[in-house]
């Protein structure tokens, strides 16, 4: 081998364990950060006196780690992961509206029966998913937490699902009344805006795209338990 093939497998070899060493740092974060968010939740039924909201309890934590998990689309974009790009994107998407455009935009959907929910299944399944991304990076997740992963999804998804649709709900019949963040005529943009249809598409597009992500991470147990369980026979 010449000393330019020698210098290339170099740089690739430390742009690997560089890539590693991001993934690793960012997906531990993320765990740790989502255990946090657990944490004040779970302070909040148990300690709290109830003079702050359960919203506000969380909302700090959950806004960072929520709208940082946006970094993701660009590592399955430039091949950092082997995620799917346009699925990554939809699933952040979902999230990133309910908390900005629902959660934040319009108050009183914080006091929806949804939120608890959607909390608990968001900050449950980042856990999981989060902490057997960090093992995984150097290859060291056991079977428990791999399992783990690909089988909560199942009780959590739609848990989490029915959560957002509730905040989405209490939102819209809100703004049906207020017309909050809403534009008509005349205004200087020349356009129109009626926030309230735009939480019923957003709500309606859940039917096609739900079953699809649901049935995907189906696919993904499969294919991803069936190996684990053919090395641990293999070896």
């Amino acid at each position: 081998m010449d000393l330019n093939a020698q210098n290339c497998l170099s740089k690739n070899e430390k742009l690997e364990q560089l890539k590693k060493r991001y993934l690793f740092c960012y997906n531990l974060i993320q765990c740790l950060g989502w255990s946090f968010v657990l944490y004040q939740m779970l302070c909040y039924f148990q300690f709290s006196d109830k003079a702050v909201s359960l919203f506000d309890s969380v909302k700090v934590p959950l806004l960072i780690f929520q709208c940082g998990a946006f970094l993701e689309y660009f590592h399955a974009k430039y091949k950092l992961t082997k995620s799917s790009p346009a699925v990554t994107l939809i699933q952040i998407y979902s999230r990133i509206m309910v908390l900005l455009a629902v959660l934040i935009a319009v108050a009183p959907s914080r006091s929806s029966s949804g939120l608890p929910m959607l909390l608990i299944a968001w900050s449950v399944t980042e856990i999981i998913r989060y902490l057997n991304y960090t093992l995984s990076t150097y290859g060291q997740a056991p079977y428990f937490i791999v399992w783990l992963r690909y089988t909560t999804f199942i009780p959590l998804y739609p848990l989490g699902v029915t959560g957002e649709l509730l905040c989405m709900y209490a939102a819209a019949a809100v703004v049906r009344h207020t017309n909050q963040w809403s534009l008509d005529f005349p205004n200087m943009y020349n356009t129109v805006f009626y926030y309230h249809h735009y939480l019923i598409l957003s709500m309606l597009l859940y039917i096609p795209f739900f079953p699809k992500l649901y049935l995907h991470m189906f696919k993904q147990r499969v294919k991803v338990l069936g190996s684990q369980k053919a090395e641990g026979k293999a070896a």
